[in-house]
This record gives structure tokens, C-alpha cells and sequence, in this order.
């Protein structure tokens, strides 16, 4: 009798336990992955500033990407694989690594270079969350996209191989003095 009521009190405060710390780590996800945190940052502000100038953000649809639309996936297991990998951004944030527009520049390329990685890694899972080759209208497209995209879709490409640069400047190319007036 004694030994049920200490397994049933074990058994109850694990599953309470898991129950707090599952709406704790679900209010933590749910919350790093708004606007007003990705951008609390001094060094995000300047890509956010940069998405702002995209399609991506002004569009005569109206429709907004945020941060997470394109750097957080859907799926709560990849959504948690990627929160756990970010932690290395705040310890970067932390040791300063990027307190200024020049530092940012010097490892832009690096920081996209990961991010691409990762979206080639999931055949831009994030992308295909609102564009997919099924749902797209190649025939008011550009004759140029109309050509690349019926390529991508018989080669079984994904979006990152030609849309680097599509939300933020294109990493891969050389800063120019006008990318070094951001305001940090």
C-alpha cells in the first residue's frame, strides 16, 4: 500500500512536471519566434531594415514574411532542432562578435553561408511553406523565371540554389558602402 502511494505520487509528479515544462518550453519557442525578438538585437536590425526593402515585405499582395517565416520551420521537430542551434547566436551576441556595421559585413558571408546550408539541408523547407512549383502560375511569370523554374522543378532543385539575396542583400556579393550605413 505505502510503495503504490509513493509510485502514484512519482508517476503524478512527473507528469506535472512534463506538463509545466512542455507549456514552458512551448511559450519560450513561441515566443523567440515573433519580430519584436528577432529584431531585439542591435545587429538584427539592420536585416531587418534590409527586408523592408524586399518583396518579401512590400508587395502589392500585402503579405508580410517575418523572421521565423523564413528562418523557422514549421515542423515542432525541426522548429526545436533549430531554436537549440540558434542558442549559438546569442552566445555570439553575448561575446559581441558583431557590435558594428563593419563586423557585421566581415561575417555576413559566413552567417549566410550557415543559413543556406540549412535550407539546402531541408530542400528549403521554410520557402515551401508558402511557395511551392505545384501552386505556381509559371505562365505570368517572366519568360526568364518561366524557363529557370520549369529547370528547377525537372532538376529537383530547391529555392536556395538560385534565390540567395531574395530577403536580404546577396551575401555572396561584395558589400558596398551603402550596406556599411546601417545603423547598428
Amino acid at each position: 500500500m505505502f510503495l503504490s502511494k509513493i509510485i502514484f505520487s512519482v508517476t503524478a509528479l512527473v507528469l506535472i512536471g512534463a506538463l509545466v515544462g512542455g507549456i514552458t518550453i512551448g511559450t519560450v519557442v513561441q515566443n523567440t519566434s515573433t519580430q519584436e525578438y528577432c529584431v531585439s538585437c542591435h545587429e538584427m536590425k539592420a536585416l531587418e531594415v534590409e527586408l523592408k526593402q524586399t518583396a518579401h515585405y512590400k508587395n502589392a499582395s500585402g503579405v508580410r514574411a517575418t523572421c521565423a517565416d523564413c528562418h523557422v520551420p514549421e515542423d515542432w521537430t525541426s522548429k526545436l532542432w533549430a531554436k537549440t542551434k540558434a542558442v549559438k547566436d546569442l552566445y555570439y551576441h553575448v561575446l559581441g562578435k558583431i557590435d558594428t556595421a563593419e563586423e557585421f559585413e566581415q561575417h555576413r558571408l559566413e552567417m549566410a553561408q550557415t543559413v543556406w546550408k540549412q535550407m539546402e539541408k531541408t530542400d528549403s523547407e521554410t520557402c515551401r511553406n508558402c511557395h511551392s512549383f505545384s501552386a505556381m502560375k509559371l505562365e505570368k511569370q517572366t519568360k526568364a523565371a518561366q524557363l529557370e523554374h520549369k529547370d528547377a522543378i525537372l532538376a529537383g532543385q530547391t529555392c536556395i540554389k538560385c534565390h540567395k539575396g531574395i530577403a536580404h542583400k546577396d551575401a555572396s556579393k561584395p558589400a558596398s558602402k551603402d550596406s556599411l550605413k546601417l545603423e547598428f
